[in-house]
This record gives C-alpha cells, sequence and structure tokens, in this order.
C-alpha cells in the first residue's frame, strides 16, 4: 500500500475527483438544469410508496394496469398504465414481502457463518458476530437481570436485527434499479424495504406488545390487570378510588399507543429515508448521495436500537410491576 508522499497524493487525486463528480451531479441534476439550462441527467423518478405485488405476474400486471400493455405499446398506452393496491381476497409475493424474506436469508447466513468454525481466538468475522451478540445480550442482562435476559434476549434480539438488517440492505443497488420494466421505466420494483410496508412495522409492533403482556401476565398473574382495573378503593366506598380508576384507564391506553407509536415510527422513518434517497439521486446525482446513504445508515442503526430498547424496558416495567 502507498505511504507518506505517495497516500497524499492519491488522497488529494480522490478528493478532486470527488469535487468534479459533485460538481457534475449539480450541473446536470435536477437543481441544475433548471439554473443553467443543460440537459437532465436523470427523469423524474416514479416513487411507488405502497407494496406492489411481485408474483404471480398476472396479479403483478393486473394491478399495475398493464395486463393489455404490451412491450411496443404505444406512449398513450404507457401513459394509462397505474397502479391499483390488491384487493383483500388476492394472495401476491409483494416485493416488501419478498425483501423480508431476503434480509431473514442473509440475518441466518450471517450468524450461521460467522460461529460456524469458532476458535478461542476469532477472526475478524467472528469477531463482530460476537461483538454484536454480547452487545444485545449485555443490554438485555443490565436492564432485565441475568434470567430474565436469557428469556428475553431470542425475541429481543431477532426484533433488533431484522429491523438493521432490513434498514441497511434497502441501501444496495439492486433495490433501486432492478424490476419489472415497462416501456423503459421501472413499473414494479424487484426488492423494496419492508420497514416501507406499514404491515411489517405493524407485525413487529404486535410480537413486541404480545411478549411483554405474555412475561406481565406469567410473572404476576391476574394480578397483572390490577393496574388496569384499579377499583379496589372505590369498591371500599373510598373517593380516591376515583383516581386510581382513571390511572388504570390511563394505563391501559399507554399499553395500546403503544403498538401504534411503535408502528408508524418506524414505518415513518423508514419510508421517509427511501424518499431521500431517491429524491437527492434526482436533484444532484452522483457523490451527494453518498451522504444520504451515511445518514440512512445511522438512521436504521438508531431504530433498531430504539424498537429493541423500548421493547426491552416496557418488559422490564410489566415484569417488576408493583402495586402501590
Amino acid at each position: 500500500m502507498p505511504s507518506g508522499a505517495g497516500a497524499k497524493k492519491l488522497l488529494i487525486l480522490a478528493g478532486v475527483g470527488l469535487t468534479v463528480l459533485m460538481l457534475v451531479g449539480f450541473v446536470f441534476g435536477a437543481i441544475g438544469s433548471a439554473m443553467f439550462g443543460t440537459e437532465q441527467f436523470l427523469d423524474k423518478p416514479e416513487i411507488h410508496l405502497s407494496p406492489q405485488p411481485i408474483f404471480p405476474a398476472s396479479t403483478r400486471n393486473e394491478s399495475l394496469g398493464l395486463s393489455e400493455v404490451s412491450e411496443s405499446g404505444s406512449e398513450e398506452d404507457q401513459e394509462e398504465a397505474h397502479f391499483t393496491p390488491m384487493s383483500a381476497s388476492k394472495i401476491a409475493v409483494t416485493n416488501t414481502l419478498l425483501s423480508a424474506w431476503f434480509a431473514t436469508i442473509v440475518i441466518i447466513l450471517f450468524f450461521v457463518l460467522g460461529g460456524r468454525k469458532r476458535s478461542e481466538v476469532p477472526g475478524r468475522f467472528q469477531s463482530v458476530v460476537e461483538v454484536l451478540y454480547e452487545g444485545v445480550l449485555g443490554f438485555c442482562t443490565s436492564v432485565l437481570g441475568p434470567e430474565m435476559a436469557r428469556r428475553a434476549f431470542p425475541v429481543i434480539a431477532t426484533i433488533f436485527f431484522f429491523v438493521l438488517f432490513n434498514a441497511w440492505l434497502a441501501l444496495l443497488p439492486i433495490y433501486q434499479f432492478v424490476g419489472f420494466v415497462q416501456g423503459g421505466e421501472i413499473k414494479a420494483h424487484l426488492l423494496k424495504s419492508a420497514g416501507t410496508d406499514l404491515n411489517m412495522p405493524l407485525a413487529l409492533a404486535l410480537i413486541s406488545f404480545v411478549f411483554v403482556e405474555y412475561y406481565g401476565l406469567r410473572a404476576h398473574g391476574l394480578g397483572y390487570f390490577k393496574k388496569f382495573f384499579a377499583f379496589g378503593k372505590l369498591l371500599k366506598g373510598k373517593p380516591s378510588g376515583v383516581i386510581d380508576v382513571f390511572v388504570g384507564f390511563l394505563e391501559g391506553v399507554s399499553e395500546l399507543v403503544r403498538v401504534v407509536s411503535f408502528t408508524f415510527r418506524l414505518f415513518g422513518n423508514m419510508t421517509a429515508g427511501e424518499i431521500l434517497v431517491i429524491m437527492i439521486t434526482f436533484l444532484v446525482p452522483f457523490v451527494a448521495t453518498q451522504f444520504v446513504f451515511g445518514l440512512e445508515l445511522l438512521v436504521g442503526l438508531i431504530q433498531a436500537v430504539i424498537f429493541a430498547s423500548l421493547t426491552v424496558v416496557f418488559l422490564s416495567v410489566a415484569v417488576r410491576h408493583e402495586e402501590h
């Protein structure tokens, strides 16, 4: 590897090259073309917010309005093509579901290959896997204690890594540039971040909710419901019981609202990130997009940490709840 003066020259050349690419991207992007009258490098992007059916092909074409449109169809026919959400009676594999399967396979391969050849002096790959494993387990232990952490770890770790890998894998080029083309345009992407499909964040939120309530009931039995239905003092004729009933009502509402907040926090951040990447690529192509990718790596990590951490904290509250 070059060192000293050679390395310095390479850094200077790389900096100059990136600067040139930044300027070229600005001049030929949407902003530069509007300012300087240059020819726009990329066409206006078509953002698909809803998950799109991929298989079977008949359902995909019907949903996209392309059933009667051939590859040689007229431009007028192409413009009439539109996306129609699937009805509840139809079953199809969507690009977000395919992305979730892809992320699941990558997670399994990552940990299986990382732990396949274990050694006392771990290599780089094994070290990364061990750091991630011990990091999540250590956090669970610090909040829940050793015994409860071992029970909760499989679910908490699954939530954390599933959210993280879904967010990071969505930055791969195949997500943006591989799909089903009609009339020279991608009408349906083969893969789309599972976090941008409201069903996936909702499913994770429900898993987290059921998980917390299950262990709350397991720890306290039917007495767990006392914090929601605190009628004891009211039945004894004590006026202060009205306050307990009201507090219990608020507790119940907060438990249910948790599902909504978990769902829309993850869904909103993942969807906003995908739109931001597409729009920056359109406005200022090339180098500027890399800064957004760096931001999205951080956002994906933060969302995974928040989702898993809140589940651990709420689980700790449910398990250690005591009546005061």
